[in-house]
């Protein structure tokens, strides 16, 4: 199923590119899934099979119509009717990755052991477009195993400037040396 769902997000993202409205499905896509992310109940409710389709389709054109690209609310119906919103996130996955490709961008994941404040964010986001040469959209995540430094995931390489990484390396090193 998670193939169909790709290729769900494909084509819309194929479509909008075509009619040069990526950027505003992008950005509705994603208010969309933190919609539902922040209401589960409203999937379960858009899922339900005891419930008509029409209803179903009904209750997305209430909440949403006017509100997004007709594009965009087509797709959602489309995924309701065919009882696949469940993979929305799937299909919002493929359309970051291809829009993402399109326009020079690439995603990086920063983990720290304490939360970046938000210069030190922009700093490392500016070395990372250097590094890359692309524009970075920057995701956070903590963890206080790392125990301090960073390790950065850009572009399928890892950076790994953390204490927890060195003390890894050591250890590895140490072993390597003994045996």
């Amino acid at each position: 199923m998670t193939t169909a769902w790709g290729l769900y997000g494909q084509s819309l993202y194929d479509l909008a590119a075509e009619e040069k409205v990526d950027d505003r499905i992008m950005e509705e896509l994603e208010a969309v899934r933190g919609i539902f992310a922040d209401h589960p109940d409203y999937i379960t409710l858009l899922s339900e099979p005891s419930i008509p389709g029409k209803d179903r389709v009904r209750l997305l054109d209430e909440a949403f119509g006017g509100q997004i690209h007709p594009y965009l609310l087509n797709f959602l119906k489309i995924l309701v009717e065919k009882g696949m919103l469940r993979g929305l996130s799937t299909c919002c996955s493929t359309y970051r990755k291809s829009y993402n490709k399109d326009h020079g961008i690439s995603e990086a994941m920063v983990t720290s052991a304490v939360a970046l404040d938000e210069s030190q964010a922009e700093a490392l986001r500016e070395k990372l477009e250097k590094l890359s040469g692309r524009k970075v959209l920057l995701r956070r995540r903590v963890d206080e195993k790392v125990l301090g430094g960073l390790r950065v995931e850009l572009d399928g390489r890892l950076f790994d400037g953390t204490v927890g990484g060195r003390l890894e390396e050591l250890r590895r090193r140490v072993t390597e040396t003994v045996l």
